[in-house]
């Protein structure tokens, strides 16, 4: 049963343009973190997902939140137009509930001692989704245009900026196939990469994922001045748009795997 219930979600949502990563991006994020967990840690995660009722598997877990949606203002970071990125301190930028607050509540839950079994799964969920959606560049945007939900795109992907980002460059970067994705992704991430991406904060997180979305080769930002201003018209994806930005998600969904495992390995690894 609870296999069905997942491939009933997953057809239900196949159309969605509102999920970070779409459900393929998530899993691949959550599956990567963890073969990436020491054997303790994994058997943590595996103790706690043994009493859900809706999931076998973590990386099935991991796309709960959106299905349907909980905790809807805690899945993006909007930023002012004039923004260069999230100051120290500033979780959030122009509310009080952010994903980068969410994944500090989260992690407190997991890493608490005194939390029972059933709200550490809870969170666990969440956290696996958080890290996801952190890293995907149209989750750390504007509000005015829904992350890129207004933007509309044609070439390659044929739907919004936002989709193009959540399903269609995923699907090109890395396949449907969970299993085999992150059995290739985990093959080019070395030692250094893993130490250098696991000393960062999800602020610095959330500044890298913007940055991606101000650069040029994303073509959601037009710089006026000081205000990055969404694109006027339909926003063009062809072969160099591709070829540019699935480097770019592959490189996003590994960073997002390795520093959820290195979250995991700090709440969980006793």
């Amino acid at each position: 049963m609870r296999y069905l219930f997942v491939a009933l979600f997953a057809l239900a949502t196949t159309t969605s343009n509102a999920w970070a990563w779409g459900d393929t991006g998530h899993r691949v994020v959550c599956e990567l973190a963890f073969r990436l967990s020491a054997p303790e840690t994994r058997a943590e995660i595996r103790r706690l997902t043994q009493a859900d009722s809706e999931f076998d598997f973590f990386r099935d877990s991991c796309i709960w939140p959106d299905h349907p949606r909980k905790r809807a203002p805690e899945h993006f970071i909007n930023l002012p137009r004039t923004s260069t990125g999230i100051s120290l301190g500033n979780q959030c930028a122009m509310a009080n509930r952010c994903t980068g607050t969410a994944i500090e509540q989260d992690m407190a839950v997991l890493s608490s001692s005194s939390a029972s079994d059933a709200d550490k799964l809870t969170s666990l969920k969440f956290l696996g989704h958080w890290v996801g959606d952190i890293h995907q560049p149209l989750h750390v945007s504007f509000e005015d245009d829904r992350g890129g939900n207004n933007v509309h795109v044609n070439g390659e992907c044929s739907t919004n900026m936002h989709s193009a980002w959540d399903t269609c460059l995923v699907q090109k970067a890395i396949g449907s196939d969970v299993s085999a994705a992150v059995t290739d992704l985990l093959s080019s991430i070395t030692s250094g990469m893993k130490e250098e991406w696991g000393t960062a904060n999800p602020r610095d997180w959330a500044n890298e994922s913007f940055a991606i979305t101000r650069a040029p080769a994303t073509k959601y930002c037009i710089q006026h001045g000081s205000s990055c201003d969404a694109p006027s018209g339909s926003v063009e994806i062809d072969d160099g748009y591709v070829e540019t930005n699935i480097k770019i998600v592959r490189q996003q969904l590994q960073k997002a795997g390795v520093r959820l495992a290195h979250l995991l390995e700090t709440a969980l690894h006793r």
